[in-house]
């Protein structure tokens, strides 16, 4: 979910010691509004990536309980797994763009502190020429720039490291909320309360969250194009893996975790609740009705 939060130790690599000194640096820098960069493409398209995964998820259990068995948990995974593949369709872009505006906030605010620090240093008669404000591009600036270097490919950088996350959290969140919401449930052809299954999703997202953290500090490395000053680059996954292992520690493979699991909780159990009112079953019943 864009930058993650680094620990508790120092990180050369972001510059921030933990979520607390992330916040207040970015308020500081940027504004309060600077912690909202990127939501434009967040708002615009998360409700299809999670009309995508929801939707997907309960294809798949259509298809894979059709000899009348109840769902094994294997097949409640590979139903995930199948939900979480279709939704990097969304999901990929709708990351590169999110992590390309926070980056070019975080080097503005770079770029700004190191010309301060050069004004101060300067013993220019004259005194310091005035420092140069660049413009922050934005989503749709982004956008048009990668398409012309890169293609189509270009809002795709990353892909194998979004699926390397989106897949295991959806083969454990699928799985973990279905069965937490048959604790709600008085009958099995009755459908659990709201409230159950609002909870359920949750408690469901913030565990898929914290348990695929790792991955999403790969990914987010991956895809961050702007690089500040002694920040690493990466070849691929393995080589991102390796270097961050060796400069800053395992624990940085749980930067942000705690952000990550706050923001996905509720996230998950909204969708959820809109989702069971009668979405899944409006949909799957159109699939016989088109083909006849």
């Amino acid at each position: 979910m864009g930058h993650s939060a680094p620990d508790a130790r120092p990180c050369p690599a972001r510059g921030f010691a933990d979520g607390s000194d992330c916040l207040i640096k970015t308020i500081r820098s940027e504004g309060y509004f600077g912690m909202y960069r990127g939501a434009a493409v967040n708002l615009t398209l998360v409700t299809p990536e999670k009309a995508i995964k929801l939707a997907a998820n309960d294809f798949f259990r259509h298809h894979l309980s059709k000899d009348g068995k109840k769902l094994t948990l294997l097949r409640e995974m590979l139903a995930g797994c199948g939900a979480g593949t279709c939704q990097v369709i969304v999901t990929t872009p709708m990351e590169m763009l999110k992590i390309q505006l926070q980056d070019a906030g975080r080097i503005a605010a770079q770029k700004k502190l190191m010309a301060a620090q050069a004004q101060l240093s300067s013993s220019s008669a004259a005194g310091a020429a005035e420092p140069v404000v660049e413009a922050r591009p934005t989503a749709t600036q982004i956008t048009r720039e990668l398409l012309r270097s890169k293609g189509i490919a270009g809002l795709y950088k990353g892909l194998g490291a979004t699926l390397l996350r989106d897949v295991p959290f959806s083969i454990v969140y699928f799985p973990l909320f279905a069965n937490l919401n048959k604790l709600g449930q008085k009958d099995p052809s009755v459908k659990a309360p709201f409230y159950v299954s609002f909870l359920s999703g949750c408690v469901a997202g913030s565990t898929a969250a914290v348990a695929v953290n790792p991955c999403d500090v790969i990914k987010t490395r991956l895809q961050s194009l702007q690089r500040g000053v002694n920040e690493d680059t990466y070849s691929g996954i393995l080589d991102c893996t390796k270097k961050i292992w060796q400069k800053e520690g395992p624990t940085a493979f749980l930067k942000g975790a705690y952000c990550r699991a706050l923001v996905i909780a509720p996230l998950f159990g909204i969708a959820q609740v809109v989702y069971f009112i009668g979405i899944a079953e409006f949909l799957l019943d159109m699939l016989p009705k088109h083909r006849a």
